[in-house]
């Protein structure tokens, strides 16, 4: 299987060096993945990585604006289909895609693997040992997550494949796939030990906690840390491990680690 990057000029502390747009197929055709924000200049390159190419269908990891918003025009530019999990903001799929389908790419076929957490309707793609892994790992930088409890069931759902691998929507390529998403579970569930403790020692609210665990990081990073840190309160909260008490949070019991 041939694998072309064309990288979205739309870097920033988000996206890093910008968004990764995959061309998947072989010489003949191809599948475009995650073509990004509409950015004319952007648009103007991935038709020319195409370079004659028979385009197969236009498909989106997430429908995150820097990932989806440019699939529909291309799709309609091209005459396929856009393809994504469900509708969502400046996306509006021709057809859905579920776990376990198969998406035609050159001769071959990458199978979709949901993997919600970063966002609920995120998607994987496999392409035999090789996955595109869209916001769910990324190259060089921490993921936010919506949804954490879904989000660790999804990285234990991809250590069930053999893989060589991963191709994320920012960033290089990673190499060692089972050794980082190991390494990503670990770093989570340190994390959420980090977070009780520093409830067990009487930080309350999100702010408070921030302050606590992410001590060491730059400040400006905060309220991203802010946001990791609400979905680990809403898990351990499903788990009745901390509950909301008065206007802050407390540990139900005591800390399991």
């Amino acid at each position: 299987m041939k694998i072309d990057l064309v990288l979205a000029p739309n870097p920033g502390p988000f996206t890093g060096t910008g968004t990764n747009t995959y061309l998947v197929g072989d010489d003949d055709s191809v599948v475009i993945l995650d073509p990004g924000p509409v950015i004319g200049a952007h648009e103007v390159a991935i038709a020319a990585a195409v370079a004659g190419r028979a385009v197969q269908s236009v498909i989106v990891t997430h429908t995150h604006s820097d990932h989806a918003p440019l699939a529909n025009p291309l799709a309609r530019a091209f005459g396929v289909a856009a393809l994504g999990y469900r509708p969502g903001p400046d996306f509006e799929p021709d057809a859905l895609l579920s776990d376990g389908d198969a998406v035609e790419a050159g001769t071959e076929a990458m199978v979709v693997v949901h993997t919600p957490g970063h966002s609920d309707d995120h998607l994987c793609f496999l392409a035999g040992r090789a996955l595109f892994t869209g916001d769910h790992i990324m190259g060089g930088s921490s993921v936010m997550v919506e949804d954490l409890g879904p989000y660790m069931a999804s990285l234990e759902k991809l250590q069930r494949f053999d893989l060589d691998r991963l191709l994320p929507g920012h960033g290089p390529e990673i190499g060692q796939p089972a050794e980082v998403i190991s390494w990503y579970l670990a770093h989570r569930r340190q994390r959420e030990a980090e977070i009780v403790a520093a409830i067990a020692g009487g930080s309350a609210t999100v702010g408070e906690i921030v302050e606590r665990v992410y001590a060491e990081v730059d400040t400006s990073l905060h309220p991203l840390a802010a946001i990791s840190v609400a979905a680990h309160l809403k898990k351990l909260a499903d788990e009745k491990l901390v509950v909301v008490s008065g206007s802050g949070w407390t540990a139900a019991v005591e800390p399991r680690y």
